[in-house]
């Protein structure tokens, strides 16, 4: 049997291995960091890199259901349902069932909304020159593109 210094010794090993080489772990102290810089940058707008990526995609979908919107952000029904709740409130989206299937909801920007995010994107493109002066700037894309596989899987 091991002593409990050896097992202690061991743990913080295994325990460092797992800090130095996660993707998960890893992957989530990169985004962190991105996310806090970007929202540094990106304050005056009065929106965070969460809120002005999310109102992107609102933007460009080609299916506004929040089904299809969920799929295309990665994230869950409930957290994006909370992350929209937000912007609702702000009067920078509009919820509504659609028509044809009450079971159904879809999710527009308002004019203000509209407005809203073409007046951040300039304060975004000048964030990305700033953040691909740091960091390659096909590296977020490309992890993206490759974890996508972990879905398809």
């Amino acid at each position: 049997m091991s002593s409990p210094a050896q097992s202690k010794k061991t743990l913080r090993v295994d325990a460092r291995a797992l800090v130095e080489s996660c993707a998960g772990w890893n992957s989530r102290l990169a985004a962190r960091r991105i996310t806090q810089f970007l929202d540094e940058e990106l304050a005056e707008s009065g929106l965070g890199v969460a809120q002005l990526g999310l109102m992107a995609q609102i933007a460009t979908a080609a299916d506004d259901t929040l089904g299809a919107l969920a799929r295309s952000t990665g994230l869950e029904q409930s957290t994006l349902s909370r992350n929209l709740r937000t912007l609702e409130g702000l009067g920078l989206i509009e919820i509504a069932v659609v028509e044809s299937d009450l079971r159904r909801r879809a999710v527009w920007l308002t004019e203000a909304g509209a407005r809203r995010l073409e007046a951040a994107l300039p304060l975004w493109r000048r964030a990305q020159a700033k953040l691909e002066k740091r960091l390659s700037a096909d590296l977020a894309r490309r992890l993206a593109d490759q974890a996508e596989q972990l879905v398809e899987a």
